[in-house]
């Protein structure tokens, strides 16, 4: 079976390259892409033969007419009603279906208290959306912040990728519709909660909530403008004792 991954996330790409390895799969049946616009990847890959951009619209075609199944995994690029009507596409997923469903799942079950975790499901032409064929629920502590959540979250999507890849790619499982819809979150959803509204009412748990939400490493996400109309970028450090 000739299957395209398509992901803009290196890590996930490397560690899905060790899992190839490791449940003795064939190289040449899988293909691996970024997106177009993956400034970052497509600078470090630029010579490489065998991670290579693409933009799944202007390949649609191609794309269909090459492969058996598409993987995302971490692709920053909506998929064409076309592609999951025409091939079978998997999407791995930081999310707990149908939580958060859309952008950055992990910062917005912080701020709702709606379970996180990682699910592998069918793709159709909705987002973050389709029969699950396996998910896995993880815990949030008090002390967590965005990167800590989706730290796990990717440990979660390694452990579920080799675990049922093989069934996957042959098809052997039992898809399930989840009983509801659930929740959808947009990236203009997460800009929204960036700008900090400084003259807000909100309760310390509620502040704390959101600055945590919002903070990812080296990520400016939270900012406020001050009185001068300087941009202040802000981030938290939780620490246990």
């Amino acid at each position: 079976m000739k299957t395209l991954i398509v992901t803009d996330n290196e890590f996930l790409y490397k560690n899905f390259l060790r899992i190839i390895r490791k449940v003795n799969l064939e190289f040449e049946s899988f293909d691996f892409r970024y997106s177009n616009n993956n400034s970052a990847l497509k600078i470090k890959y630029e010579r490489s033969d065998d991670f290579k951009p693409v933009n799944v619209k202007e390949e649609l075609e191609c794309i269909i007419n090459t492969y058996e199944l598409v993987i995302s995994l971490h692709c920053k690029q909506l998929f064409p009603k076309k592609l999951v009507e025409n091939i079978r596409c998997i999407n791995i997923h930081p999310g707990y279906n149908p939580y958060n469903r859309g952008w950055f799942p992990q910062v917005f079950s912080i701020l709702n208290d709606l379970p996180a975790g990682v699910t592998i499901h069918e793709m159709d032409e909705h987002l973050d959306h389709g029969q699950i064929i396996v998910q896995k629920k993880i815990d949030i502590s008090s002390w967590d912040t965005s990167e800590s959540v989706y730290k796990r979250i990717l440990e979660v999507e390694l452990e579920l990728i080799e675990k049922h890849l093989s069934n996957i790619l042959e098809k052997k499982y039992k898809a399930f519709t989840p009983k509801f819809e659930g929740n959808v979150n947009y990236k203009s959803d997460f800009n929204d909660l960036c700008h900090l509204d400084l003259n807000k009412s909100t309760t310390l748990k509620e502040a704390i909530n959101l600055l945590r939400a919002l903070s990812h490493g080296i990520y400016k996400n939270a900012y406020f403008i001050d009185e001068e109309g300087n941009k202040i970028w802000v981030k938290v450090e939780l620490e246990k004792d």
